[in-house]
This record gives structure tokens, C-alpha cells and sequence, in this order.
């Protein structure tokens, strides 16, 4: 076995070892809430709690949730106790129960089918629209696993506000998203990068990348106010990172997503679509206004294949490649090697990505 391979199977047992740890911290987490003394379970409501929790929850890659572990580790720079791990991760489940949250009501937004290679849980027999109650329960959860753990912390106040802000944030992001693909009122010409980018910062950048981030460097004793760099390079890796969401909807292979692309069908604003809006020609975009937003197979078929013939694959390679660089240099000129060490974290975990 070469240097190279050796290096890459000791990371990957590293990550393993990491992923173990955390999910047993699932388990003493979801014990708790499921004995919680403010409500008082019947044996019914606790098993579809418990098995609402073991369907949304722990079922995705856990990269929001690991991160905040990985990046608290690489802020120390230290072995660190065991209780501080605890408490990172703790704090890293608080972020999958919030992306549970967004997740179960998103799919009865967008009437999606699948999820993380099953049907969504509002599909599942006998759920049905119990899945918002369901959604609400999850959101309810994270103050209580907070409250639990982290009340004595000089940071409780900052984690609140912090997880509140971004919830604002995601929440209206979502409403940017929809509201543009309101039935009947389809107009193509409304969509541009602005509004690509600002859908992409609010609805994905801030709670997927800067969240996770951001409760590493509260633990570590850090004022966020003094860290608006960091998140700045945070929210262009995660536009960065929906702009790879947006192609692999469309070229990804559904095996490996674990989800069947819905974006064309859905009317959604998609870097894929601003980008053929902005070098087709007047036929072509045509031919957009006549297919996209449509669900039906032959029309998604026709705006695939323009997506081929304006070449978009091309376009989002050279689009992948500087935005690797642009990131690249700018966490390089961090002074901290610390919080650079947390971005490149990110960055290669993202790059290239399949799924």
C-alpha cells in the first residue's frame, strides 16, 4: 500500500471512529427527550416520537453535526476532555435536528417523493400531514438539548441568539424560494444570479456551513463578532456548495444522491437555469419558458438536453475550479492556522463531491 492510500485509510478510520462516538451520543440524547419530565408520555406517543427521531434525524451524512466535533478538536489544537467532546457533540446533533426540522417540512413544501434513498416521511402510511406537528417537535428539541447541557455556560445566551438568527435566516430563505415558484405565476425573467445567490445564502450557506462553525468557536471561547471574515468565507463555500446541490439535481446519479432531482419540475431558481437563461438564444430560452416548471417527463427531457447543448457540465467545471481557488486563497490569508485548518476541513469535504 503507498503513502498516499495509507494516509487516506488511516483518515477514514479516523472519521469512523469519530461517526461511532457521535452516534452514541444520538442515543443519550433521544433517551433523554423521550423521558422528558414536562410532558408526560403515553406508551404510543413515545414510540412515535422514538421512531419519528430514528426516521429523520441520524439518517443523513451527519456532515453538519461532525463538523462542529472536527472543527472544535482543530480549534484546540489539544486532546481534548471528554466532556468538552460530549458537549460538541451535542451541539453538532442540535445542528441535524435543526436540518431534520427544515427536511421534513421542505418535502411537504416541495411534494417531494424521496429522501436519503427512502420516501419521505410524510409519505410513510399513517403520517401524512402529522408529519408538521412532527417537524415542530423537532425544532422543540433543540432548546431543550441546550437548556440541558449548556444553561452554566458563560456562551449559553450567544448559542441561543445564534441558533434563533440562523433559523430567521434559513426560514427566509426558504420563503425567497418559494414565493418564486408560486403556481400561475411563473416568469423565468424574474430569475437572475442576485436572486440565485441571495435563495442560496439564507436558505443553505448560513446553517449548513456557518452554524457548525460558529458553535465550534463559541465552545472554544471565541467572540463571533470578531470572526465576520470567517463567516464571510462560510457563506461563499456554502453558495459554492448549492451550486454543486443545483447540478448534481440535474446530473448526479439518484443512486448516489439518495434522492430522484425534482429542480426543472419544481420551477426552482437553479444556477443551471440562470446560467442557460443568460447564454441561450432567444429560440432557446423559448423553449425554456415553453418546458421548464413543467411535470412532465418529455419537457424535463427537452430542457436536459439543452442543458447539454449549452454545455452547462463545461460551464459548472470551470465554475467548480475557480471557486476552489477563490476559497483557497482566502482562508490561506487567515492569520489564525487554526481557523484556517476548520476552513480547508470544510473545503475538502465539499470539493468535487458526488452526492
Amino acid at each position: 500500500m503507498c503513502t498516499y492510500q495509507k494516509l487516506r485509510a488511516k483518515k477514514e478510520a479516523a472519521m469512523s471512529e469519530l461517526k461511532s462516538k457521535f452516534l452514541e451520543v444520538y442515543s443519550i440524547l433521544k433517551s433523554e427527550l423521550l423521558h422528558d419530565p414536562s410532558f408526560e408520555f403515553t406508551h404510543d406517543s413515545r414510540q412515535w416520537v422514538e421512531r419519528m427521531l430514528d426516521y429523520n434525524v441520524p439518517g443523513g451524512k451527519l456532515n453538519r453535526g461532525l463538523s462542529v466535533l472536527d472543527s472544535y478538536k482543530l480549534l484546540k489544537g489539544e486532546e481534548s476532555a471528554n466532556d468538552e467532546l460530549f458537549l460538541a457533540c451535542a451541539l453538532g446533533w442540535c445542528i441535524e435536528w435543526l436540518q431534520a426540522y427544515f427536511l421534513v417540512l421542505d418535502d411537504i413544501m416541495d411534494n417531494s417523493h424521496t429522501r436519503r434513498g427512502q420516501p419521505c416521511w410524510f409519505r410513510l402510511p399513517k403520517i401524512g400531514l402529522i408529519a408538521i406537528n412532527d417537524g415542530l417537535i423537532l425544532r422543540n428539541h433543540i432548546p431543550r438539548i441546550l437548556k440541558k447541557y449548556f444553561r452554566e455556560k458563560p456562551y449559553y445566551v450567544d448559542l441561543l441568539d445564534l441558533f434563533n438568527e440562523v433559523e430567521f435566516q434559513t426560514a427566509h430563505g426558504q420563503m425567497i424560494d418559494l414565493v418564486t415558484t408560486l403556481e400561475g405565476e411563473k416568469d423565468l425573467s424574474k430569475y437572475s444570479l442576485l436572486l440565485h445567490r441571495r435563495i442560496v445564502q439564507y436558505k443553505t450557506a448560513y446553517y449548513s456551513f456557518y452554524l457548525p462553525v460558529a458553535c465550534a468557536l463559541l465552545m472554544a471561547g471565541e467572540n463571533l463578532d470578531n470572526h465576520i471574515g470567517v463567516k464571510n468565507i462560510l457563506i461563499e463555500m456554502g453558495t459554492y456548495f448549492q451550486v454543486q446541490d443545483d447540478y448534481l439535481d440535474c446530473f448526479g446519479d439518484p443512486k448516489v444522491m439518495g434522492k430522484v432531482g425534482t429542480d426543472i419540475e419544481d420551477f426552482k431558481c437553479s444556477w443551471l437555469v440562470v446560467k442557460a437563461l443568460e447564454c441561450a438564444n432567444e429560440e432557446q430560452k423559448q423553449l425554456l419558458h415553453e418546458n421548464y416548471g413543467k411535470a412532465d417527463q418529455a419537457c424535463v427531457a427537452k430542457v436536459k438536453e439543452l442543458y447539454k447543448v449549452l454545455d452547462l457540465e463545461g460551464a459548472f467545471a470551470e465554475y467548480e475550479s475557480n471557486s476552489y481557488e477563490k476559497l483557497r486563497k482566502s482562508i490561506e490569508a487567515h492569520p489564525s492556522k487554526a481557523v484556517q485548518a476548520v476552513l480547508k476541513s470544510f473545503l475538502e469535504k465539499i470539493y468535487k463531491r458526488l452526492k
